[in-house]
C-alpha cells in the first residue's frame, strides 16, 4: 500500500524577509528519479499536467505546468533556506500525478490550473494523495472562465467536497507567520500595467478544501500570482511587499503541510 512520506524537521527560525534572492538550478522536468525518498526533509515538488484541449482567449497554451521554472521555485527555495532551518532541497522536482514516487512529497504545487486538464486516474490519484495527508497549492489563475477550467478537473478530484473561503483565524495562516494581511498578489504583467488583476478577477479569494478532520488539503489562491511574486524577487519592477507577502504564504503552507 502506498504511502505519504511525511518528515519531522527542526524547529522553524521566524526570520525577518529583506532583499532579493539569488536563482538556483532546478532539476531537469521530466527527469528519470528513484522511488527513494528524497535526502531533505523538504523539496519543492510541481505537478506536470495536460493542457485543456480548447482555445482560452483565442490561443492554445502549451506546457502551462511549467509557467514561471524554473526561476520561481529556485528564487522561493532561496528563501524557504535562508528564512527557515527546515533542511530544503535547493532543487524542485517536476512530478506526474501517476508517478509512484508521488507519495514521498507532502507538498505539490499546480501553476495555471484554469489551463490543466486531468484525466480520471489523475484525478483518482490525486484524491488518494490528499486524503492519505497530502497537502496541494494551486496558483497563477485568474477570472470565471479559468475558475471553471479549474473546477472541472477539481469536481473529479472531490465529487462530494465543498471549495470554502479560509477563514482569518485558520491556522494555515498563523502557523508561522500571522497572515493579517490578505492583499492581491499580481503577476508582473498586471503590475506594468498599473493593476493587479487579470481578466474578470478582480477579487482576490483564498479557498480551501478540507478533509473530515478539518485538516486544509488544498490551498486555492485564486485571482493572484504567487508565483510571479516569487520569479521576480530580485526584479526591481516588482513591488517588495508582494513578493514578502508571497514568500511568507508559500513558508506558511510548507510548515503547515509537513506538520497537519
Amino acid at each position: 500500500m502506498k504511502r505519504l512520506v511525511k518528515r519531522v524537521f527542526r524547529v522553524v527560525l521566524p526570520v525577518l524577509l529583506a532583499g532579493g534572492v539569488a536563482v538556483v538550478s532546478g532539476s531537469t522536468p521530466g527527469a528519470d528519479e528513484s522511488s527513494v525518498p528524497p535526502p531533505h526533509e523538504y523539496t519543492f515538488a510541481k505537478i506536470i499536467y495536460t493542457n485543456f484541449g480548447g482555445n482560452l482567449d483565442g490561443y492554445r497554451r502549451r506546457n502551462s505546468w511549467y509557467t514561471d521554472s524554473p526561476a520561481a521555485e529556485a528564487h522561493f527555495m532561496q528563501g524557504v533556506r535562508r528564512l527557515t532551518r527546515i533542511d530544503a532541497d535547493s532543487q524542485a522536482t517536476y512530478i506526474k500525478l501517476t508517478e509512484d514516487r508521488l507519495f514521498n512529497y507532502p507538498f505539490l504545487y499546480a501553476v495555471e490550473v484554469g489551463h490543466w486538464a486531468l484525466d480520471d486516474k489523475e484525478c483518482e490519484l490525486l484524491r488518494e494523495y490528499l486524503l492519505r495527508g497530502g497537502f496541494l497549492m494551486v496558483d497563477d489563475f485568474h477570472g470565471t472562465q479559468e475558475w471553471e477550467v479549474f473546477m472541472d478537473s477539481m469536481r473529479r478530484v472531490f465529487p462530494d467536497r465543498s471549495i470554502v473561503e479560509i477563514g482569518n483565524q485558520e491556522e494555515v495562516l498563523h502557523v508561522l507567520y500571522d497572515l493579517d494581511q490578505r492583499i492581491q498578489i499580481p503577476g508582473l504583467t498586471a503590475v506594468m500595467r498599473g493593476m493587479t488583476y487579470e481578466k474578470d478577477g478582480y477579487t482576490p479569494h483564498w479557498r480551501g478544501i478540507y478533509d473530515d478532520d478539518g485538516r486544509l488539503m488544498v490551498s486555492i489562491n485564486f485571482n493572484m500570482d504567487m508565483g510571479d511574486a516569487w520569479e521576480h524577487a530580485d526584479n526591481p519592477i516588482y513591488p517588495q511587499p508582494m513578493t514578502a507577502l508571497a514568500y511568507r504564504f508559500g513558508i506558511n503552507y510548507i510548515i503547515y503541510s509537513m506538520t497537519h
